[in-house]
C-alpha cells in the first residue's frame, strides 16, 4: 500500500488529507494521483505549474518518480517565496 498525505492547505474535495493505494506494481507518482480519480485530479496540474513539492519516502522527488508498495507520498504546497502558492494571484 502506497500512503499519500496532503501537507498544508491541500486536501481532497471531501476534506481528507491522508489517503492509501494499493500498486499491483512500481508506478509513477502521477499514476497513483490518477488512479485515485476525480479527488486529487487537480493536484496534476498544480504540480506540473510547479505549485506542489513532491516526496517520496522524505526524499523531493518529482511526478515521474517510482513508488511500490509501502512507499510514502507527501504533497506540499508552496509558491518557491514559502506561501502556499494556493492563494488568489496578485
Amino acid at each position: 500500500m502506497v500512503t499519500i498525505s496532503l501537507m498544508g492547505q491541500l486536501q481532497t474535495a471531501d476534506g481528507e488529507r491522508d489517503l492509501a493505494c494499493e500498486v499491483p506494481s512500481p508506478m509513477s507518482v502521477r499514476q497513483v494521483i490518477q488512479r485515485q480519480g476525480i479527488q486529487l485530479r487537480h493536484l496534476l496540474q498544480l504540480i506540473c505549474e510547479k505549485k506542489v513539492l513532491v516526496t517520496v519516502n522524505k526524499k523531493i522527488a518529482s511526478e515521474d518518480s517510482l513508488v511500490q508498495n509501502g512507499d510514502a507520498i507527501r504533497l506540499v504546497g508552496h509558491d518557491g517565496m514559502g506561501g502556499t502558492g494556493l492563494g488568489p494571484s496578485l
